[in-house]
């Protein structure tokens, strides 16, 4: 059985959390949750070494959700977040994440499709968020790798209605 991955990613602040939990609940579906936030809301400090075990948490619960076999899966962020995160924070990326998002990309027993969330939206400041300077440049980046990875996705602007409902139309289901 096949399944679809839905991944909603994107900068900071950019409504990715909103727009999976509003998905998830349109389409009955399961719903994966950031895991960074869980992770960092009680450290005061991280180092790249956290965002290795944030990546690896991540996958853990997409691939035990997966494993289940659902026909729909929707994902609060992904390995590519973090591959990103890391890349912009520290100049590199641990392999683990890249071999690691290359192969969820090679399962032939899923499809994922990406949504990424644009960044004009208002910046909502809270602890755990860095950037509210630099979310079109880090939009740029989402995109770029996007398309280096051949990756099928759209872009969604406006509201939160208005990007649940980009979103249900372009996947068509």
């Amino acid at each position: 059985m096949h399944s679809e991955v839905i991944v909603i990613t994107g900068p900071e602040s950019s409504g990715k959390t909103t727009l999976a939990v509003q998905l998830s609940a349109y389409w009955k579906s399961p719903c994966v949750a950031e895991v960074a936030r869980s992770y960092l809301k009680d450290k005061i400090s991280y180092q790249q070494s956290d965002l290795l075990e944030i990546a690896k948490q991540q996958h853990r619960n997409e691939s035990a959700v997966l494993s289940e076999s659902p026909s729909r899966l929707v994902c609060d962020t992904d390995l590519l977040v973090i591959m990103i995160w890391s890349e912009v924070k520290y100049g590199c990326c641990d392999p683990w994440i890249y071999e690691t998002f290359e192969n969820c990309l090679a399962q032939k027993s899923t499809r994922r499709r990406y949504y990424l969330c644009d960044s004009n939206i208002p910046w909502q400041a809270d602890s755990l968020r860095e950037n509210p300077n630099n979310r079109n440049e880090l939009f740029k980046l989402y995109l770029q790798k996007l398309k280096k990875y051949e990756l099928s996705f759209t872009i969604v602007k406006g509201d939160p209605k208005q990007r649940f409902e980009q979103v249900v139309t372009a996947a068509g289901f």
